[in-house]
């Protein structure tokens, strides 16, 4: 009995009730484009319900995108349990609906108006919070954590920011995860798994192994042309997504699939499907190099522990630029060193869609040194947990309120 989810989430919350305790959870997510939105809230929903207990509602407007990282997700249903979470379908006839302790705003979507005012119905006010994006700018620590009452009701909204400093939010780090990454990187059996489940076997040891999961990107030819003439062997996977047609462009094809091959000179690519989140991070982990975008599979390119060019995703009069910036000062402890520059230049280049070609022979002279420092960044940002930190905000809101309520 007391290994059953549903006996915490009700005795728990008989008991606990304005005290700080937090057992269920509703996250809503609106899916604007390229997975990285309801990655995000996937990855935390299966965090929350499966390591802490808590009874997850995910309400998702685009079923077919979870389908995508969650094979067994039906896209028909409008409820259904997946991997210890309740996935809901987040309609325009949204019904009325009991809302959880925590409720988690994804990236700033609009909640439905009937649960805001059932949430200030509410005896016990749920702790609200507005999960923003992912950014390294030093003006988001002033911001993490910062209430936002409502202009008619009784309701705060909080913000909370991920991020890389002990003043922010932290990143997404599911139990274990490093040293399940050490395991596999390790074990010959596991790696020899993981290829022929992509279909071949492990490559030769001479042979650079680059993943690229990347938005559309004009460098792309270029950086093609350096690999197909250099010395070194490279094999480039390439999950099925945005840049893949500009892939198969580059060999002629105009309609490249899952399963394709291509090669040209020491150039080898591979089409891969699109894989459900464990498995993209056994691709990382299996791979020297990788090519990431946008903010979770950033993330899980930094717990990998291996070199890797993040594309920030685009945005108008060059602002992306900016942050892109500030996370390479954070990344690079020692800005004027070779492997420093190295990566400064590779990644500018590459967000700049100009050059990647180019600058790439210094990226991969600086292998080593830059293995080493993925390795450390990893180890340091683990500390900083945003599924505990999470947690820890919405019981340190819930103690204040019952205070201040005792104090009256």
């Amino acid at each position: 009995m007391l290994n059953d989810p549903g006996y915490f989430t009700l005795h728990l919350g008989e008991r606990g009730r304005g005290e700080g305790v937090v057992t269920r959870c509703d996250i809503f997510c609106n899916v604007i484009d390229n997975y990285g939105d309801i990655g995000v809230c996937w990855r935390m929903a299966r965090q929350l319900a499966n390591e802490h207990g808590l009874a997850v509602r995910l309400w998702v407007d685009d079923l077919n995108s979870l389908a995508k990282l969650c094979p067994e997700a039906d896209a028909t249903l409008e409820c259904q349990h997946r991997r210890g979470v309740e996935v809901c379908l987040w309609s325009k006839n949204f019904l009325d609906e009991q809302p959880a302790d925590l409720v988690i705003e994804a990236f700033a979507c609009r909640l439905p108006p009937s649960y805001i005012e059932a949430m200030a119905a509410q005896a016990h006010k749920p702790v609200w919070v507005n999960l923003e994006y992912l950014s390294a700018e030093d003006w988001v620590e002033g911001c993490h954590k910062l209430p936002s009452p409502h202009p008619a009701l009784p309701l705060t909204k909080y913000f909370f920011f991920p991020g890389f400093t002990r003043q922010t939010g932290g990143l997404l780090l599911e139990r274990g995860l490093l040293d399940r990454r050490d395991a596999f990187q390790n074990d010959a059996a596991q790696q020899q798994a993981f290829w022929r489940y992509i279909g071949m076997e492990i490559p030769a040891a001479e042979t650079l192994k680059v993943s690229l999961f990347a938005y559309e990107n004009a460098a792309l030819a270029g950086l093609f042309d350096v690999w197909a003439s250099g010395v070194q062997p490279v094999l480039c996977l390439v999950p099925e997504g945005r840049i893949l047609p500009q892939a198969g462009q580059y060999f002629g094809d105009a309609a490249p699939r899952a399963g394709k091959a291509f090669s040209r000179g020491k150039l080898q690519v591979r089409v891969l499907p699109f894989v459900e989140q464990e498995r993209y991070d056994e691709l990382l982990w299996a791979c020297d190099v990788n090519f990431v975008r946008g903010e979770d599979s950033f993330v899980r390119a930094i717990w990998a522990g291996k070199p890797f060019i993040w594309q920030i995703y685009p945005q108008h009069d060059a602002v992306h630029l900016k942050k892109l910036e500030a996370f390479l000062i954070l990344y690079n402890e020692q800005p004027d060193d070779f492997a420093s520059l190295a990566v400064q230049g590779l990644w500018k280049a590459w967000n700049m869609e100009s050059g990647a070609g180019q600058v790439w022979p210094a990226f991969v002279m600086s292998r080593g040194e830059l293995n080493q420092r993925a390795r450390h960044w990893a180890r340091h940002l683990a500390e900083n947990n945003l599924a505990l930190n999470l947690l820890d905000f919405s019981k340190e809101i819930g103690r204040m309120r019952a205070l201040k309520i005792e104090g009256q």
